[in-house]
């Protein structure tokens, strides 16, 4: 969890509140001593920021453990 002061909170406000519901991760101001909490409302879900990769192999691992590269490389330094 970030910690800041309420300088830096108030330079970086929209960002921090940005940051805040994107990432689900609170944020804690040190005024004076005591601690204040920015968290968001509604839970944020770890597997919501995964980004799409559909070249991924997808499927049997047992179907890869015995794929051979000789034909696609040469391994043979000058």
């Amino acid at each position: 969890m970030k910690s800041i002061t309420p300088t830096q909170l108030r330079k970086n406000l929209y960002n921090l509140l940005d940051e805040v519901l994107n990432t689900g991760v609170p944020i804690q101001i040190n005024r004076g001593g005591k601690i204040l909490q920015i968290t968001p409302v509604e839970k944020v879900h770890k597997l919501d920021n995964l980004i799409s990769r559909p070249d991924v192999i997808c499927g049997n691992p047992d179907d890869i453990v015995n794929l051979t590269w000789e034909g696609e490389i040469n391994l043979d330094l000058p």
